[in-house]
Parts: C-alpha cells; structure tokens; sequence
C-alpha cells in the first residue's frame, strides 16, 4: 500500500440548500474555509504529503452546525468562528491531535 497523497484532507461543507433549509452556507462555511486554506499555506502545510483544504457539497450533517471533516481519520467537527478554526488547525493538523470539544 502507498502513502496517502496527503497527510489530511480536510473537507469544508459549503452547500447552499436552495428550498431555505439550515445549511453550512448560510453560516458563513465559505468564508471559513477560504480562512482555513490560506492559514493552512501561510504555515507552509499545503502541498503533497502535507495538507489540502477543500469545498465539499453537501455533507448531510447541515443541522449540528457548519460542518468540516477531517480525513484520513474522519473526524467531524462543527465551529463557529476562526478561534475554532485555528484551534482545528493548530491541534489537528499540526500536532495530530483531534479538538474534542469540537466533535460532533
């Protein structure tokens, strides 16, 4: 078996439900996303074998909160500012280390 292309690949649900449902959209998702990838570069954690931030469409989980997964292990978490996404950043990707207190 060969070694993943990345070390994680992190997925921002951004979807915008069309019929007004709650979706991670309308709770700023791109935005957060477009955070988490340019602090992910500015940290020199982008690139292969390293880090890839992503736009996912729906991720089905809209209701507990804007959503992001992190593979390979596949943890979820849900935040609501950059403090969380930063924190995501500093203890997970970094460090390995999954934010609990964010989990959903």
């Amino acid at each position: 078996m060969s070694e993943p292309y990345y070390r994680y690949h992190v997925f921002f649900c951004t979807n915008l439900r069309e019929d007004g449902k709650v979706c991670c959209a309308q709770r700023g998702a791109q935005a957060m996303r477009d955070y988490a990838k340019a602090r992910v570069k500015e940290l020199g954690l982008d690139g292969p074998g390293q880090v890839r931030v992503n736009n996912a469409g729906c991720l089905d989980r809209c209701q507990e909160g804007p959503c992001v997964v992190v593979y390979p292990e596949g943890v979820w978490y849900s935040y609501v500012d950059r403090e969380d996404i930063d924190e995501i950043i500093d203890s997970h990707l970094c460090q390995g280390r999954p934010v609990d207190r964010l989990k959903i």
